[in-house]
């Protein structure tokens, strides 16, 4: 999925869990609504003010409309994720990872 529709995706889902339509959202962070529509359609991306209104409105923060993680399904595409984000990771935290994951594995 190319990354306009992700975010508008994400935005999207995060404003169907507050039960919000786009309408109302829009009225919320002073956007017109057909903008809005263009937004979570993938059809334009939001200025940073607009992401920053749009995370105060819907009480997140503007990282979370970035967190695609939740949506990877299969084994290989979270391993793959997991693997990523082992190698950024220090040496400590590793130990600390490998036995949070003898805990929950066993």
């Amino acid at each position: 999925m190319d990354p306009k529709k992700q975010l508008g995706a994400r935005i999207k889902e995060l404003r169907k869990t507050k039960k919000l339509t786009q309408e109302r959202l829009a009225e919320m962070v002073d956007v017109d609504p057909k903008h809005l529509s263009r937004i979570e359609v993938g059809g334009s991306y939001p200025s940073i003010d607009t992401l920053v209104k749009l995370a105060a409105a819907l009480k997140y923060e503007v990282m979370d409309f970035f967190d695609y993680e939740h949506r990877v399904k299969d084994k290989k595409q979270l391993l793959e994720s997991i693997g990523k984000l082992l190698r950024e990771t220090q040496q400590e935290q590793l130990r600390v990872i490998l036995r949070m994951i003898r805990v929950i594995v066993r």
